[in-house]
């Protein structure tokens, strides 16, 4: 799914076994859906962290945040609450929702692939079917900005990056037309953060690294080592060390033998 197309309703379970529309969702504002692989895994908890962490800032933009992943009920309500989360998470268990965004990868896929949505996967070929990334996780990690008219506004792809997901979307939401929004600036990027536009160079822990030439992404770098980690198989499951402590390049993730 690319931007201008329009997102499927839909009807799913939160972490707290309530069923939601997407409609529903958007009748107070815009919907910020992120899709992640796997509850409680490394990266998908710095992710779901940061939305988190910016629940103000969205707030100022009339932005609703939801996640949404394969994972059952039982095990969202879990990371819900142990993660002190303040928003949705949907519980998509048969991956039909995964589906029909085009974020469902590799085997777990059971639908024959759109060609918006192999657009939308072309961001994200280096991890591709490739390794344990591809046989095990079951959804790429995936963000979409969603009008209130059910519009895709914005989508945000990125396996390894976790934070770049709310931060370019919360860019997007404060400055684009986008209604129910209002701008405002990020209070908690002050003017020691603030970045030379375009250059890419690294300023106190944040560092610019644009997409294109006039939408600047904020990042906060992501490193994880082993003293830090719960478990090294749930890290496996998404990328090697090395691919987590790098921001320069993508990962060239090794063919299967």
């Amino acid at each position: 799914m690319i931007s201008g197309e329009k997102a499927p309703n839909f009807t799913l379970c939160d972490h707290t076994g309530r069923p939601r529309t997407l409609t529903s969702l958007l009748s107070e504002g815009p919907v910020v859906l992120f899709f992640f692989p796997l509850a409680s895994s490394p990266i998908c908890t710095a992710q779901a962290c940061h939305f988190r962490d910016l629940s103000n800032e969205f707030a100022r933009v009339g932005a609703q945040r939801v996640g949404i992943s394969t994972d059952t009920v039982d095990k969202q309500a879990h990371f819900a609450q142990q993660r002190a989360f303040d928003y949705p998470l949907l519980s998509d268990e048969d991956g039909v929702v995964s589906e029909l965004f085009g974020v469902r990868r590799g085997r777990f896929a059971k639908l024959r692939r759109s060609v918006v949505a192999r657009e939308t996967a072309r961001h994200a070929r280096h991890t591709r079917r490739r390794g344990l990334l591809a046989r095990l996780l079951p959804v790429r990690r995936t963000t979409f900005v969603i009008d209130t008219d059910r519009t895709v506004l914005k989508v945000v792809s990125s396996e390894v990056r976790a934070s770049v997901h709310a931060d370019q979307t919360l860019w997007f939401l404060e400055n684009h037309n986008v209604p129910h929004s209002s701008p405002h600036v990020r209070q908690k990027h002050t003017d020691e953060h603030q970045q030379s536009e375009g250059k890419g160079e690294p300023i106190g822990d944040w560092f610019t690294e644009p997409e294109t030439a006039d939408e600047p992404s904020l990042v906060r770098p992501h490193t994880v080592t082993p003293d830090r980690i719960d478990s090294g198989v749930e890290l496996a499951l998404e990328a090697p060390i090395e691919a987590l402590n790098t921001t320069a390049k993508p990962p060239r993730w090794p063919k299967n033998d």
